[in-house]
């Protein structure tokens, strides 16, 4: 090479043209650029020489006479004429199969578009081959699903900006994947898949690439609630029905399906109580008194009958398979059934004519078993009550209703009869939290009549199902727990009677499992059990409905033992998962509670250690029902009572702090 000569470069991957001035050792050249800047260059890193002789002022000049022969569309005619006999060419060649001439600026516009090119030509070695048609299609249409991605990925930006800034934002479906990958990355951090997609986002956004950075971005877009149900998220419990589904449902209303038990034993001439919350929807069982002529009383319980609108393995149990149970959050329910069928046809409805799965049960004096039969039956519910409603009912004596005083009386004998069984109790404080809009309320349970009374007359259905099922040999999913290993009277004695020793026999109680084996039930003091009385709400109970209701009308059963083995494993961990949905949100609502209201005392009660030699012990907030655990800076021991408030609250991150008031004020006296 020789002083003079016009060469190219690159520089940071940029195009750049320099004269040569003078060589630089045995090897290098200084090339002077058009902006008077040096640089020592090695001939490997000259990637075109144009020739010479020019000056560094030259090259602007000479830069502006290639500009009109830059054109990519050009390299498609010579590559059509050059593909069919697979000729090479260098710049030169493609200079005069372009533009009909070789001057050196003409040959350097050839040597730019040759370089430029990614879709017709490839260099191999210093000449430039022709791709294959196959390989040009294939190359075109990589480019322009690029050009889309850049075109979706920029209009994907500008969304985000807009829905930033509080505008009303339309997103697209290619929108999707993207802001799928963002939700995935804020639920489940850095063992999200495709974080790669969610990180790009917030980088080009400049924000920290971390999950909580992901979860903000999502709430200041308005996509997600600054409370947002991370557990429900983790999980893999359907939020919504598919238009299937909700078909299906929609055409059982308007076109019920014809009744597998059409012989329904007539009850409608019975009261029936229902009994429930409030807020309840999915009206799921009643209760009934009968006055026999030898002056004896049958119980009836009546059960709703969601199996009358289905058929196992069908669009609506197939769904109801899928999700195990009802979720009840302090946000809102998310039901097993789709609502309008499960608060509607499939409930008992007061008023309404409805397809039951009816208990008969005859007790004895004592509160055993006697006699019983179940009957698919139509009932009609006479009276929507509350807790609350029966509870002053009860303790009026209203004479217009002896049979609720006389359901009562059988359930306060069942409860004696379980206890004379073996039947372990523990009560302990139960809190309900609600959340309508931005207001949270925390309502402690009392353990009343009207809420004893339903729950003996459920236990007494759920044993009665297991007898049925046991004696007629049906796999059922029967629900038994272990005999605990409880501490000595003497240990119990010990500690202060109420949440501190029920406390102390909860921690000991194993959990209860389903098999369908039938098998003892500890805590309830039964020697078999299953769950039948919230078909609507539960799986398991809607199983138990199948096999009893098909037994009944002599048909074959719908699960086979085997069969109802697997489903039972899987409804097992699914219902495991839904109790630590609702427990978790339970926990994060209760600490949004606290967190607002940290200016409160609460009356707290000591109740056990979680990890004494660390001094953390878990704590019972009376008013509220909740336990928590407590870090303690002095000694403490189960039973003693606390007035504490609030330090620090981070729901998000799960973390509350609380501060002793009686103690803080004795050690600021100090």
């Amino acid at each position: 090479m020789e002083k003079g000569t016009l060469v190219e470069f690159r520089l940071n991957g940029e195009r750049r043209l320099a004269v040569a001035d003078r060589p630089e050792g045995k090897k290098h050249w200084i090339v002077i650029d058009d902006r008077g800047q040096t640089h020592t260059l090695h001939p490997r890193q000259i990637t075109y020489e144009v020739g010479q002789p020019y000056k560094p002022s030259d090259i602007p000049h000479f830069l502006k006479s290639i500009q009109p022969y830059l054109d990519p569309s050009n390299l498609e005619v010579a590559w059509e004429i050059l593909v069919e006999e697979g000729e090479t060419v260098d710049p030169k060649a493609m200079s005069l199969l372009l533009f009909s001439d070789q001057s050196p600026n003409l040959n350097y516009a050839a040597h730019w578009l040759l370089s430029d090119d990614k879709l017709y030509f490839k260099l191999k070695g210093d000449r430039y081959e022709p791709r294959s048609s196959a390989q040009v299609l294939e190359l075109k249409h990589q480019l322009e699903m690029e050009a889309q991605r850049e075109q979706e990925w920029q209009g994907f930006l500008a969304r985000v900006e807009q829905a930033l800034a509080g505008q009303p934002t339309e997103w697209l479906s290619s929108d999707r994947p993207r802001l799928d990958a963002l939700e995935r990355f804020a639920t489940f951090g850095e063992e999200a898949t495709q974080r790669a997609s969610a990180l790009e986002t917030l980088l080009h956004l400049k924000r920290p690439e971390t999950s909580q950075a992901a979860f903000q971005l999502l709430v200041e877009m308005g996509l997600w609630s600054l409370h947002e149900n991370l557990a429900l998220r983790r999980s893999q419990i359907p939020v919504h029905f598919p238009p299937r589904v909700l078909e299906v449902a929609h055409h059982c209303l308007t076109s019920p399906p014809p009744d597998l038990n059409a012989d329904r034993l007539d009850l409608t001439h019975l009261k029936v109580y229902t009994i429930d919350d409030e807020s309840t929807l999915e009206i799921d069982d009643g209760l009934s008194l009968e006055y026999l002529d030898d002056g004896a009383q049958r119980l009836w319980i009546h059960i709703a009958d969601p199996t009358r609108w289905m058929q196992p393995g069908d669009d609506l149990d197939l769904e109801a398979r899928r999700r195990i149970t009802t979720l009840y959050l302090p946000t809102g329910m998310i039901s097993m059934f789709p609502t309008e069928l499960a608060t509607g046809p499939m409930s008992l409805v007061q008023g309404r004519v409805c397809c039951a799965l009816s208990f008969s049960v005859i007790l004895s004096p004592t509160g055993a078993i006697q006699d019983y039969s179940i009957h698919a039956s139509l009932i009609k519910a006479t009276y929507r009550l509350t807790y609350d409603d029966v509870d002053e009912m009860l303790e009026l004596g209203v004479q217009a209703e002896s049979e609720l005083e006389a359901i009562a009386q059988w359930a306060k004998r069942r409860q004696a009869w379980r206890q004379s069984q073996g039947s372990i109790s523990i009560h302990m404080p139960e809190s309900s939290i609600k959340v309508y809009g931005d207001e949270i309320t925390i309502q402690v349970l009392n353990d009343s009549l009207a809420r004893q009374l339903v729950a003996e007359m459920m236990i007494l259905t759920g044993e009665v199902a297991a007898h049925y099922g046991r004696a007629n040999n049906l796999p059922l999913p029967f629900r038994n727990q272990p005999q605990p290993e409880l501490p000595s009277e003497e240990e119990l004695l010990q500690l202060p009677s109420g949440p501190v020793r029920s406390c102390a026999i909860r921690r000991c109680m194993p959990r209860s499992e389903l098999s369908i084996t039938p098998s003892r039930h500890a805590s309830l003091g039964l020697e078999t059990y299953t769950q039948v009385t919230s078909p609507i709400r539960r799986y398991s109970d809607l199983l138990a409905h199948f096999q009893i209701k098909a037994h009944l009308r002599g048909a074959s059963l719908p699960f086979s033992a085997e069969a109802m083995k697997e489903l039972i494993l899987s409804i097992s961990s699914a219902a495991y998962e839904a109790v630590l949905v609702e427990r978790q949100t339970n926990r994060y609502w209760g600490l949004e509670f606290l967190r607002r209201n940290a200016d409160e005392v609460w009356d707290a009660l000591m109740l056990r250690w979680l990890r004494e030699h660390e001094n953390l012990g878990l704590v019972l907030l009376e008013d509220l029902g909740i336990e928590l655990p407590m870090r303690f800076t002095r000694p403490v021991t189960p039973g003693d009572r606390l007035e504490l408030k609030v330090s620090h609250a981070d729901p998000r991150q799960d973390i509350i702090q609380f501060q002793e008031m009686m103690y803080q004020e004795a050690q600021a006296k100090n």
